[in-house]
């Protein structure tokens, strides 16, 4: 069986590209800016988050940025669960 190989970078890229999709379908309403704002920030900082990681000062450094990683993806999740029960342009 072939081994698949896990490319972090590579996941949290797609998961941006993704996001980024998702807060352009968005209502543009009052509340519909805030929520896509919040997912963008959320949904697209920890592949930046995770380039700091690979050049930390030391080990606990390194921790620490993949601990705030995870914690925004914690929260873009939320706002992801928010998004599914809202509606969306065109009814969705």
């Amino acid at each position: 069986m072939p081994q698949t190989k896990y490319d972090l970078e590579e996941r949290l890229l797609e998961f941006a590209v993704r996001i980024i999709r998702v807060t352009e379908s968005i209502k543009r309403t009052r509340a519909g800016n805030h929520v896509a704002d919040q997912l963008l920030r959320s949904g697209t900082s920890p592949f930046g988050i995770h380039g700091e990681a690979e050049g930390a000062e030391s080990r606990a450094d390194f921790i620490h940025k993949l601990k705030v990683c995870y914690k925004e993806l914690r929260e873009a999740r939320r706002w992801l669960r928010l998004v599914t029960k809202a509606p969306r342009e065109g009814g969705h």
